[in-house]
């Protein structure tokens, strides 16, 4: 089994698309391991988002993030980081496929609605932002059967 780490954006969360998105995953057989729902401190936006410091987009992106509440998830599944990527879709939501999340309901690169981590590297750095390890709760899903 394999783990990712997922946010919904503020805008994500504005439009009421939390339920619709969580679900794509979970009709997938994808696990949520993790799930918080908060308003980001500026801190942790830092830290989240440090790779990109002294980038063009930075500033803008900081304050999007801050600007509303967000839903923080930790999900858990074979190739799981691949597979959330694919249903994700590109980053930029005119090259995302059709059917995928940020194809169907992205506006803007910024503003794609939802974030996903891009390695096994950066899962770990990212979610441990978010997340203790005991708020990581390992279970049994049906589905796993069929996996």
């Amino acid at each position: 089994m394999e783990r990712t780490f997922i946010i919904l954006k503020p805008n994500a969360v504005r439009r009421g698309l939390v339920g619709e998105i969580l679900k794509r995953f979970e009709q997938r057989g994808i696990k949520i391991v993790g799930l918080k729902f908060l308003k980001m401190t500026r801190e942790q936006a830092e830290k989240l988002y440090e790779p990109h410091k002294g980038k063009q987009f930075y500033d803008e992106l900081l304050e999007f993030m801050l600007n509303g509440p967000i839903v923080a998830v930790i999900l858990e599944a074979p190739r799981c980081l691949e597979l959330v990527r694919h249903i994700v879709g590109a980053t930029d939501p005119l090259k995302a496929e059709a059917g995928s999340i940020r194809g169907e309901f992205a506006l803007t690169i910024t503003k794609n609605l939802i974030h996903a981590s891009d390695s096994t590297d950066n899962f770990i750095r990212e979610s441990s932002i978010f997340f203790s390890p005991d708020e990581i709760i390992d279970y049994y899903l049906d589905v796993q059967d069929d996996i």
